[in-house]
């Protein structure tokens, strides 16, 4: 029984090229395009396994145009065997449902199924830069019927038919067990993709790629493309910085130059300019029928994520859009909270106190470590009996993970790591109708150079928020609410999966949502491991000071230091009133993280570093001179106008 080893890939623009249409939407047909950077790196997991089955079988997937051959070539050359290609125009406008669903069935009509008497392994890159949803990995997994594991940053096979997959999460990481077949993930922290190989392209030139259509894998048109997606893209605008212009400090040396930040920082922030507001065209609401598309569903239900025995942090700030949209909603609608493990009833009272009107509780000791495939079974009942129309998780690693899963048991749509949610309405001009109410979800896109609006059709309508983004909602002590017990159905082949070890520490999570000062380290700070950001933070703790330090994905992905301490689209999002981004490029995906603090300090030895454009204060020197020079100010008692912590 020969092993399959099967490479979902996706063929991405480049976001500096993307460019926005005259319908408000991204038009990429001009852009360059390369094999998806998540995606290389499950194509090298597939070849690191084929070095333990040198006979299995490497075929590589993909689902878009004809010009996606490209990528798929490029797979061939790295030492891929076959190339499959879904292209048909019924599939344009899919969504990450409709994309998960089609992509399942065209590897169903390969004979790639839950059944299959030979194992096989899908490989995928976590996420694709033109969507970073991270969704389609779940939905596969769900629609094939099979485990899955995500956020994997190294994966290997024992030999007995399972998968051994080291994953990560908030704070550290899990080894899991998994049996074939099976769905991986892959972060871009794992083996780096290697190059083509001259005997590769020769025969990737050569290759005759398989392409069908929907027609050839039986898949009808009802759930696919624009018309057949759950979730639809209405509008699309750029995303521009609301900073007024970064004061930078003059001198000719360190020391010069750190005085003359001091000064500058103790005069304060430049102001900036108001702008007049472009005259907005109202356009005329036209006087079509209002459509109520939610079928009787009603009411909000948010999942609380239970690690190192507490309620997290992105599971409670879900409560504040929450109660919003319930508010807006009117008519008594109410928010319930789903709590799963062993022993949550005492986590009850205070979800309540924070917002909740429910907390349904589903206790079982087995269910003490969330597991994606029991957890998201249990949703479903919840969902199939309760009705909401509305449902929220945090975009942590397993609300990313879990969301797109249960979405595709209930045919709805997920939006992903959204910053903004609220209720609103829909004009079909089409149709004349008007779909109201609705919930707009806004989430960043393109490398977040983009904010995009999206629309639910199908209830529940689920999106997953950002950590980070909205506050905790304030305790309100003796807030009634009921607190209900639930008693889901629990399927022998949904515990399939083992838990080899589990290391979560709080590894500076919690520290940096609550530190008043987060010092950033980036590239440019690894020359000693950012030995010079931890002294700094310690010495501004020794003021009395709440600091953190924290750092860029590079640093990350170079392996120096923990993915929990990751500021940035994939990382953390924090809001300190102080951010100080030393040797910090700038990139957009990292702004994300910690564009909205109260002030920010850049220090780079490139004056021309993007994150100049983003920050308040700036210093142009080098890491090794600037911060031996600003830790002996802190030292001498300068805070950066934070008050010393009595506590």
């Amino acid at each position: 029984m020969a092993l399959t080893i099967i490479s979902l890939i996706k063929q991405v623009p480049l976001p500096s090229e993307m460019r926005m249409g005259e319908d408000g939407l991204m038009d990429r047909t001009k852009a360059k395009s390369i094999i998806n950077i998540d995606c290389q790196f499950g194509l090298e997991a597939g070849l690191q396994l084929k070095k333990q089955y040198p006979d299995s079988r490497l075929i590589v997937c993909s689902m878009g145009p004809k010009s996606f051959e490209n990528a798929l070539r490029k797979a061939i050359s790295m030492g891929y065997d076959d190339a499959f290609l879904l292209s048909d125009r019924k599939l344009g406008g899919s969504d990450t449902y409709a994309t998960g669903l089609a992509l399942s069935t065209m590897l169903k009509h390969l004979g790639f199924t839950k059944n299959s008497k030979d194992p096989f392994i899908i490989l995928a890159g976590r996420q694709t830069s033109d969507g970073d949803t991270a969704h389609v990995p779940s939905q596969v997994a769900e629609s094939i019927g099979i485990p899955q594991a995500t956020f994997v940053e190294s994966v290997k096979a024992d030999g007995q038919g399972n998968v051994i997959a080291k994953r990560i999460i908030e704070g550290g990481f899990q080894m899991l067990k998994l049996p074939m077949p099976c769905v991986i993930s892959m972060t871009p922290t794992g083996i780096p993709p290697r190059k083509s190989s001259l005997i590769g392209a020769i025969k990737a030139r050569a290759l005759n790629i398989t392409t069908f259509g929907i027609d050839d894998i039986g898949l009808g048109t009802e759930k696919i493309g624009l018309n057949g997606s759950p979730t639809i893209v209405v509008k699309v605008v750029n995303i521009g910085s609301e900073r007024p212009p970064i004061k930078m400090s003059e001198g000719h040396s360190e020391k010069s130059l750190v005085d003359n930040f001091i000064a500058n920082f103790k005069i304060g922030v430049n102001t900036l300019e108001k702008k007049e507001k472009e005259e907005r065209k109202e356009t005329e609401r036209p006087d079509f029928p209002e459509k109520d598309f939610r079928n009787g569903s009603r009411g909000i239900l948010t999942w609380a994520e239970i690690t190192n025995g507490k309620i997290s942090r992105p599971s409670l700030e879900l409560l504040t859009p929450a109660r919003k949209l319930a508010t807006t909603l009117g008519n008594d609608t109410r928010v319930l909270t789903l709590v799963i493990g062993k022993n949550v009833r005492l986590f009850a009272r205070t979800l309540i106190e924070h917002g909740s009107d429910e907390v349904i509780l589903v206790e079982n000791d087995r269910l003490e470590e969330y597991m994606v495939m029991p957890f998201a079974s249990i949703f479903a009942q919840v969902i199939k009996e309760r009705k909401p129309e509305i449902a929220l998780f945090a975009a942590t690693t397993s609300g990313r993970e879990l969301a797109p899963r249960i979405g595709m048991k209930t045919d709805s749509g997920v939006t992903a790591d959204c910053t903004g949610l609220e209720i609103g309405e829909y004009i079909d001009k089409k149709e004349k109708v008007i779909y109201a109410p609705i919930l707009e979800s806004r989430r960043p896109t393109y490398g977040e150079s983009k904010l995009a609006t999206i629309l639910g059709f199908v209830c529940p309508q689920i999106s997953t928020a950002r950590a980070g983004t909205f506050e905790i909602p304030k305790l309100m002590e003796g807030r009634q609410g009921n607190i209900s017990e639930f008693k889901p159905v629990l399927d022998e082949k949904d515990f399939v999966v083992e838990i080899l070890q589990t290391e979560r520490g709080e590894g500076g999570m919690q520290n940096l949502f609550d530190a008043d000062i987060v010092v950033s380290g980036g590239r440019g700070t690894t020359v000693d491991n950012l030995k010079l950001v931890k002294e700094l933070t310690e010495a501004l703790r020794y003021q009395g000071i709440k600091a953190e330090w924290a750092s860029s994905r590079p640093v990350v992905d170079d392996g120096i230091v923990e993915y929990a301490r990751q500021i940035g689209q994939t990382g953390k999002t924090i809001r300190p009133k102080v951010y100080i981004a030393v040797g910090v490029s700038g990139a957009i995906q990292h702004l994300a993280g910690m564009k909205e603090s109260e002030i920010i300090i850049a220090i780079d030895h490139n004056p021309k570093a993007h994150i100049f454009h983003n920050a308040d204060f700036g210093i142009v020197g080098e890491y090794t001179d600037i911060l031996p020079e600003l830790i002996e100010r802190v030292k001498a008692g300068f805070t950066f106008g934070i008050e010393a912590n009595k506590n």
